[in-house]
């Protein structure tokens, strides 16, 4: 059968993770339309009766601001370089400028097959895409393009079909009922910062972590799980937990109807913030936090 993994890389807000995601067909991989919502590497597993494509999600691809992005895209770069095959994401909608072909060419010149998924073509005209096709052709980027829309399940099929072709023939690297690496565990911080990064503005999401203390299963099936929401300053704590607790009550409930439903059981979610003064930029804090050298 074909087997192997393959990077899924390119800029932030590409749809990389909505992408692994479709294939996949569970959520492994937390989504919103701001930076550093993929902070760590993530493994989406889709295993079919002759194929087993193991995609790994890379932070996505932006200029570094502090010890913690450095780690991220350091991530990335080791990656892309220890895969079968690149799928490099980019948002067709966001148009086509030389920074994207710069970026194409680089990860082309490793010398490991590449494809190019093309997304979101739901929400752009349509003749956009054979004059970007062109260009990318004309800048010697040799990889084939796959226009898709994962919102719509535009050409997915297909996508999977050329990544199925470039892999080598091997056993299966993981169980036909894995779909993801990571653990319940860490799924369950991911869905947490997931419904931070919606609720507030830029720069708190940004600065979150979140620490699971509590993560243990009662005899009756139900869960209880309680966890810390770090920041790094006092007045984004003020913000987090809102006028007489109310955003952080709204945020909590939020994330709570995404835990049951990833658990498929009832959850007692209990959540306090705490204040971790520029974590981001201490190598100590980034790894008591779960963001150290060797788990990225």
């Amino acid at each position: 059968m074909k087997s192997g993994t393959v990077a899924v890389i390119g800029k932030a807000n590409a749809g990389k993770s909505t992408l692994i995601n479709v294939f996949v067909g569970e959520k492994v991989a937390i989504v919103s339309p701001k930076p550093q919502t993929t902070r760590d590497r993530i493994l989406g597993v889709l295993t079919r009766a002759d194929s087993q494509i193991v995609f790994v999600d890379t932070p996505g691809i932006y200029k570094s601001r502090n010890t913690l992005t450095e780690r991220m895209m350091k991530t990335t770069e080791t990656t892309s370089k220890d895969v079968d095959v690149i799928l490099f994401v980019h948002d067709g909608h966001a148009g086509l400028g030389e920074d994207d072909i710069a970026l194409m060419q680089k990860y082309a010149s490793l010398g490991i097959p590449m494809l190019i998924a093309y997304t979101k073509i739901d929400i752009m005209p349509k003749e956009h895409i054979p004059a970007d096709v062109k260009k990318l052709a004309e800048a010697g980027i040799e990889a084939d393009v796959y226009p898709v829309s994962a919102r719509k399940g535009k050409n997915i099929k297909a996508l999977e079909n050329g990544i199925t072709q470039l892999l080598p023939e091997g056993e299966p690297l993981f169980s036909e009922n894995v779909v993801s690496d990571r653990s319940e565990r860490f799924m369950i911080a991911e869905l947490m910062r997931e419904k931070i990064l919606l609720k507030y503005e830029e720069e708190i999401p940004h600065g979150v972590a979140i620490i699971v203390n509590t993560f243990k299963r009662r005899e009756n099936g139900t869960y209880e799980i309680n966890l810390d929401i770090v920041c790094e300053k006092q007045n984004h704590k003020a913000i987090l937990i809102g006028k007489q607790g109310r955003a952080l009550k709204e945020v909590a409930s939020f994330a709570r109807q995404d835990m049951e439903k990833f658990l498929g059981a009832k959850v007692f979610l209990t959540t306090y913030v705490r204040v971790r003064e520029d974590w981001r930029e201490s190598a100590g804090l980034l790894k008591e936090l779960g963001y150290g050298e060797t788990e990225l």
